[in-house]
């Protein structure tokens, strides 16, 4: 087995603007269990989007993002259906901002030996594999762009923030969860430890 072997099938994220399941949603209103409770939610959401003086605040974990979800958070901003989203560090940054450089997600086991995986510096999520050599020069894009700001204290909004504006220029991978919030002025807060650390190490903004 090769590296190669274990990063060859890579996740394909959920394209809900192909999709119109409304039928099916609708349906699920007459059944039972948690089929209703999907019904009823996506009722009180369709209110939230309709009624102007509502906030809505979309809040996801890293892991959701990693297993196809990432083009459907972004649409929610790019429809206006989201006014801002609160998440983990790893959703936006391990992730939608890895994809966002043109990196991927692949196809794994949790059926897996993870030495073997550290071998071959993989990272696994469940049953998703990452490219460790590639998380590392993300993690050091992230440096970059703390290293070029104003050495002073930033809330995790203002510094994903200037992700958002940092791919609008160099991003491979367009129409980016944190991308399409720089662009429609979507705020995202998370909490961001590990990315202070790096400023910190780096001389950067959390000093």
């Amino acid at each position: 087995m090769k590296k190669k072997d274990l990063l060859k099938e890579q996740i394909k994220h959920i394209d809900i603007a192909k999709i119109d399941s409304r039928y099916l949603i609708s349906s699920m209103a007459k059944m039972s269990f948690t089929s209703r409770d999907l019904a009823r939610a996506a009722d009180i959401y369709a209110k939230m989007v309709a009624d102007k003086s509502c906030t809505v605040i979309l809040t996801l974990a890293g892991s959701t993002s990693a297993g196809g979800c990432m083009q459907l958070y972004a649409d929610l901003i790019k429809y206006n259906m989201v006014d801002a989203v609160v998440a983990t560090g790893a959703s936006i940054v391990d992730m939608d901002f890895f994809e966002a450089l043109g990196f991927k997600h692949y196809k794994g086991t949790p059926f897996i030996d993870d030495r073997k995986l550290r071998q071959f510096y993989i990272d696994r999520i469940y049953d998703t594999f990452i490219n460790e050599d590639d998380l590392q020069v993300c993690d050091k894009t992230i440096q970059k762009i703390a290293d070029k700001l104003e050495p002073r204290p930033y809330s995790s909004r203002e510094f994903i923030w200037e992700m958002g504006k940092y791919l609008s220029k160099h991003s491979k991978k367009k129409g980016s969860l944190v991308e399409m919030a720089h662009k429609h002025n979507v705020p995202i807060f998370c909490r961001f430890q590990r990315w202070f650390w790096l400023g910190y190490a780096s001389g950067g903004p959390s000093q």
